[in-house]
């Protein structure tokens, strides 16, 4: 059984929840994340402008759906009511980004504006530059969308580099996902596979084991015709996700490419 959260929504309580929610994903066990991610959903009783609770609340069901890359969901999710602006603008983020990679641009466009609205309300220095790099990714994501692929390859290698050169906020969960594999994932669709399989990489080595970085660092090296490497990663694949949900299909071609290869 997944663990709960208490009623109360202590810190320690939403890093534990949270933390499990983050490693279901990158087992590739869907249905145990949106087990946790269903019981998070259940909490009350805890302090509105206290960032832990709002913020687990409103990045949870933000990385649930942009993990897996289902777009549409992330594009439907509801913003919930809260006194924080950095708390509902990952909401907006996860709109914007999951609109502009399901053929929304309009509806990206929109929750792009908001974003904009949710930084100019900050007045911390750190959470108005969150904030921004929220909005570069999804603005790059909109020029891509647009293909203006040029300028959208440009806007995401600086909203990356902006992200790599900030901290991760102590009591919060983090990022959706990293800037640096959403860029490699980009370059990756562009045919870049060279390019993409160093900002896999980079992002492995930031953040390791990530399941969706060595899934895009296992294509982009095959693509780049180096399969020794691609063996590597996709070993990395099966060992990381054994267990995975059969929804999972990366993890097949994993285990497809490995026997034929």
């Amino acid at each position: 059984m997944p663990p709960t959260t208490s009623r109360s929504g202590s810190p320690g309580k939403w890093a534990i929840t949270t933390s499990s929610l983050y490693a279901y994903l990158q087992l590739g066990q869907d249905a145990k994340a949106k087990a946790v991610l269903d019981d998070m959903m259940k909490v009350t009783g805890f302090t509105e402008t206290f960032l832990v609770g709002p913020y687990a609340l409103a990045v949870s069901p933000a990385r649930y759906a942009i993990e897996r890359g289902d777009w549409k969901t992330a594009a439907a999710l509801t913003v919930r009511p809260s006194p924080l602006p950095q708390v509902q603008a990952v909401t907006y983020y996860a709109r914007a980004l999951g609109a502009a990679r399901s053929g929304n641009p309009e509806a990206a466009q929109a929750d792009i504006a908001k974003l904009g609205e949710m930084q100019d309300k900050l007045k911390d220095a750190y959470w108005a530059e969150q904030v921004g790099i929220q909005k570069q990714i999804a603005s790059a994501w909109l020029l891509y969308a647009e293909r203006k692929y040029d300028d959208a390859l440009k806007a995401m290698s600086a909203a990356a580099d902006a992200e790599d050169r900030t901290e991760k906020h102590p009591v919060t969960p983090g990022a959706p996902k990293p800037a640096r594999e959403l860029f490699g994932e980009m370059l990756l669709e562009r045919g870049m596979a060279r390019d993409a399989l160093a900002a896999f990489e980079a992002t492995l080595k930031k953040e390791p084991n990530r399941l969706g970085a060595y899934v895009g660092a296992a294509k982009a090296a095959a693509k780049s015709g180096d399969s020794a490497k691609a063996r590597e990663y996709y070993r990395k694949v099966v060992a990381i996700a054994a267990d995975a949900d059969k929804t999972r299909t990366e993890v097949a071609d994993a285990r497809a490419f490995l026997k034929t290869h």
